[in-house]
């Protein structure tokens, strides 16, 4: 099948099958998720991404609510704070960094549902909620492209 702008297009039995792949197959789940604190000193949350490799990080409370996003692009403005105000780095923390634009989706969402997300917004990763807006873990663009990964192997 083609769509209009002459590209072939899944078959909805191929979508149809993988469209039960639930959320929860692919994302990490909030125990194995690196979070911080509005507290953790900012040197630190620097020092974690790196040493993980990873971009980013939900903010937790200490009542483990979502609170906040941290990334590198956040990080980014510590060379421009410590300079502009001739601050010491150390002394701020994920509070006065972390942006609190961040997007949810629910657990009971599928694949389908977070890659239209991503396709659709500038979003790298999306924190997966349960119904009591708790997190219970994280996809992102890299989670879905092990999907459709998966989803070719199956469909061979």
């Amino acid at each position: 099948m083609k769509n209009y702008q002459n590209k072939t297009v899944e078959s909805d039995s191929q979508k149809r099958e993988f469209q039960g792949a639930p959320v929860t197959d692919y994302m990490v789940t909030e125990r194995d998720l690196i979070t911080f604190k509005p507290d953790t000193e900012i040197m630190e949350v620097v020092e974690t991404l790196l040493q993980h490799k990873i971009t980013g990080a939900p903010v937790l409370n200490d009542k483990k609510e979502l609170v906040g996003l941290i990334d590198d692009k956040d990080c980014l403005k510590v060379l421009f704070g410590s300079t502009y105000h001739n601050q010491p780095v150390a002394k701020n923390t994920a509070a006065h960094f972390m942006s609190n634009v961040m997007k949810t989706i629910s657990v009971h969402s599928d694949i389908y549902d977070v890659a239209d997300v991503f396709l659709e917004s500038a979003y790298k990763r999306l924190l997966i909620v349960d119904d009591d807006d708790k997190l219970v873990g994280q996809i992102s663009r890299q989670d879905i492209l092990q999907a459709i990964h998966d989803l070719n192997t199956h469909a061979r």
